[in-house]
């Protein structure tokens, strides 16, 4: 391992954790892929590689599913979805396994501290650049209700002292919950928070069909117990109801899964689509790429979802 390398591992893993770094190291001979194949979108996992103890420089899930005996051996890029239209392909016609292809293990952290110590202290801090935030703002804007319309609730999951909300956005009821009181207390949209550790207690403290859209802005990557929090998110949705998250490539390192430290974006999406899949009571997951300025800010992705109306 060279002297550089080395040394950005360990700037990782001392005890600053209030900075915000890539959920994966930067690898090296990596490039975009320009498309994903019917043959990539063949889910089939595997491979039991020791994601916790690489660092955050394991392979993407695609190059694992293209090594796999008997499929196509050509040239193949761990995909890093800065080309636009790649992230809308991930979750279109997904063969998935016929049960969860995750383990335990994949859900640990590398800090396994509780999460209230780590949060205890209030971040007034903003978790992407400014471009990401507006983009996310932006897209808040074409897909939640109009402001101020009757009977209208949301839940801003994994919320803080601001939800990127739009401007001036309203509604009687937008109820946070979040980690910290402090940093809940602050936000201006919210109209009542709860607070709540989803990692020790997934039960969401709600009533059935509650919910009209439940928002997760940069979080959905901290959760070790996602199914359970996807199957509270699906009882308590309204039918019909919208569940947004929204994701970078930014976290508290040593906070977020393995799962999600040790691959790439366009892994991650795979991941969240995956939440929504094998939870039940939703329509197939849709992804959509609204990075601002790929290359040059924060990338920023959506995976969404409607809980059916049957559920």
């Amino acid at each position: 391992m060279s002297k550089k390398m080395s040394r950005m591992i360990s700037l990782l893993v001392l005890p600053q954790q209030q900075q915000i770094y890539p959920c994966r190291l930067p690898t090296i001979h990596t490039r975009a892929a320009n498309s994903v194949s019917e043959s990539q979108r063949k889910w089939k996992i595997g491979f039991k590689a020791p994601r916790r103890l690489v660092l955050g420089l394991g392979a993407s899930f695609w190059s694992q599913f293209m090594s796999m005996p008997g499929r196509a051996r050509g040239k193949y890029h761990i995909a890093l979805a800065r080309q636009k239209g790649v992230i809308e392909e991930v979750l279109k016609n997904v063969d998935w396994p016929q049960q969860f292809p995750f383990k335990e293990e994949d859900f640990q952290r590398f800090d396994e501290s509780p999460d209230s110590l780590f949060y205890d202290a209030p971040r007034f801090v903003t978790h992407i650049d400014d471009p990401a935030i507006a983009a996310l703002t932006k897209y808040y804007s074409k897909v939640f209700p109009p402001s101020n319309t009757p009977g209208i609730c949301i839940l801003d999951m994994c919320s803080s002292w601001v939800s990127h909300f739009p401007k001036g956005y309203k509604q009687a009821c937008i109820v946070g919950l979040g980690m910290n009181e402090e940093e809940l207390k602050r936000n201006p949209v919210l109209t009542e928070y709860v607070v709540q550790d989803l990692n020790l207690n997934p039960k969401l403290p709600f009533e059935d069909n509650s919910f009209d859209v439940i928002s997760n802005a940069v979080s959905v990557d901290y959760l070790s117990k996602p199914i359970e929090v996807f199957k509270e998110m699906c009882r308590i949705l309204k039918p019909g109801g919208l569940a947004i998250m929204s994701f970078s490539n930014r976290c508290f390192w040593t906070k977020a899964i393995s799962i999600w430290t040790s691959t790439g974006d366009a892994d991650h999406v795979m991941i969240v689509g995956s939440y929504f899949h094998y939870s039940g009571g939703f329509e197939p997951p849709q992804a959509v790429d609204i990075s601002p300025n790929p290359g040059r800010s924060d990338p920023m992705y959506v995976v969404f979802s409607t809980k059916a109306s049957t559920a």
